[in-house]
């Protein structure tokens, strides 16, 4: 009987993993979580009383920055931060991370991003207050240009304004380069940019946020091999134009939710540019969230390729 590890092993020696060093550009949101653990997630007008409280690096695009460069990626990171301690913090971070930050910029309008969340037993309840990353704008992805024409591949999230997501899809197609979307926290999006997008990730209970009411596999047979719907048990499902398929990765160390979706999405991410095929990148994917799942924070459970033998 083959175990879980083993059946990990297999996969990662099967897919391709070249010298060859991806250029990856993210574009998005950087915060600092203050995570507070409860017995019970509060419900309407009820006050809990916290047992532990703790701060992480986070956001969804400093999550990606981060994860992308831990598994060899060179990356640069289009950001906007508070001129305050958190901000110099987030920045401090990326470096040591070998994130480039070369195009995070400082706003005196607000301050750095942050993101407050209720955990207790596996559940949470979050609350993001974007703040500075609201005033990353056009401009500021437009100041990068030079970079765009020769990056690999360009990574997006929904922490940031719909303007700048638009934008920067239209500036990656331009260059004709990949650009893949964690649509996270979920809104609509326009027919142009689906169309646009090589990849979509989303989670399954906001699909129709997306999408419409339209059915889960009708919609995954439109898009196939293109939006990758994700559930809480670090579940993967997709159309690949023949069948639907289903990649689960679940195990008892699948403790803490945040920055599962950012963590398959780089792993899927890095996967693909290195060439592997769909079902590969989604696998690996599933084995870089489930290994985030075993750590708190968003960030600290990232792995390193080293880190799969």
């Amino acid at each position: 009987m083959i175990n879980k590890y083993d059946e990990t092993i297999n996969v990662l020696k099967a897919m391709n993993f070249s010298s060859e060093q991806p250029k990856i550009i993210v574009v998005g949101s950087s915060s600092i979580d203050l995570v507070l653990e409860t017995e019970k997630v509060p419900g309407k007008n009820e006050t809990v009383i916290a047992t532990h409280s703790e701060s992480f690096f986070g956001g969804k695009g400093a999550n990606q920055a981060v994860g992308a460069s831990r598994l060899g990626a060179s990356v640069f990171f289009i950001g906007c931060v508070g001129q305050d301690p958190v901000g110099q913090q987030i920045m401090r971070n990326m470096i040591n991370e070998n994130v480039n930050v070369d195009f995070v910029f400082e706003t005196d309008h607000d301050a750095s991003g942050t993101a407050y969340v209720t955990a207790s037993q596996g559940s949470s309840a979050i609350v993001v207050v974007p703040a500075a990353n609201n005033y990353l704008n056009i401009q500021h992805v437009e100041s990068a240009d030079r970079y765009f024409q020769t990056a690999d591949l360009i990574l997006l999230q929904l922490e940031i304004s719909m303007d700048v997501v638009e934008f920067t899809v239209t500036k990656a197609k331009k260059y004709g380069k990949k650009v893949g979307l964690y649509a996270s926290p979920a809104q609509r999006l326009s027919e142009e940019i689906v169309e646009n997008l090589d990849f979509i990730v989303v989670k399954s209970n906001e699909l129709h946020i997306l999408f419409g009411e339209e059915q889960r596999e009708e919609i995954l047979k439109k898009y196939f091999n293109k939006v990758f719907v994700r559930d809480h048990i670090n579940s993967t499902v997709y159309f690949d134009g023949t069948e639907m398929k289903y990649c689960r990765n679940d195990n008892d160390a699948t403790i803490y939710k945040m920055g599962m979706g950012d963590a398959f999405t780089v792993g899927f991410s890095i996967a693909l540019c290195h060439n592997n095929d769909i079902e590969d990148c989604v696998k690996f994917g599933n084995e870089v969230s489930a290994r985030v799942s075993s750590k708190k924070g968003s960030q600290t459970g990232l792995p390193r390729l080293a880190d799969f033998g």
